[in-house]
């Protein structure tokens, strides 16, 4: 059982927290931490998400999951990076960038950074339950492969996605 806390519509904490799959049943408001994994080129670390995964198996995505019982945003970034692909986060390496708050089917606070790292795709430890592999993607080769079928990319808003690629480029220029 993963126990998540959960939130009111404004992000403040009800003082209890349910399962995950209850948070999901009831649509109830709860945290995600992710994390764009930024190398010293400027290009972006993408998962493949296990073929076992419930939810968006086989595709790329960025690094993350859910805020855990008693754990803040930041921590459970850490704990899901580490878990996932074995990238210990350091604080100074790691820049919040976006808070989204999901009203749809899914009621959630989404908590984003980016990470920079100096590791190469041979050298992260893949969580194989979680990730199937991982690559760098330049910027414009994910804008290239969003709306591609064969990439199997998981899905997002075109308007969220372009947001969060602008502000990938503006980190990019300051890395170079």
């Amino acid at each position: 059982m993963e126990l998540i806390d959960v939130y009111d519509e404004f992000n403040n904490p009800l003082g209890y927290s349910v399962d995950r799959k209850v948070v999901h049943e009831n649509n109830m408001y709860h945290r995600h931490a992710s994390g764009w994994i930024m190398n010293e080129k400027g290009e972006i670390l993408l998962q493949r998400r296990s073929k076992l995964k419930k939810k968006n198996p086989g595709m790329w995505s960025k690094t993350g999951g859910h805020v855990a019982l008693g754990e803040t945003p930041m921590q459970a970034l850490k704990r899901e990076v580490l878990e996932e692909i074995g990238l210990n986060v350091v604080d100074n390496n790691v820049k919040m960038i976006d808070l989204f708050k999901s009203e749809k089917k899914e009621k959630y606070f989404s908590y984003g950074y980016i990470i920079f790292t100096d590791l190469k795709e041979n050298e992260f430890v893949l969580q194989k339950e979680e990730v199937d592999s991982v690559k760098y993607f330049t910027i414009e080769q994910l804008e290239k492969y969003k709306h591609d079928k064969n990439f199997t990319f998981c899905k997002w808003s075109d308007e969220s996605f372009k947001e969060q690629m602008n502000i990938l480029k503006k980190y990019r220029q300051l890395k170079r």
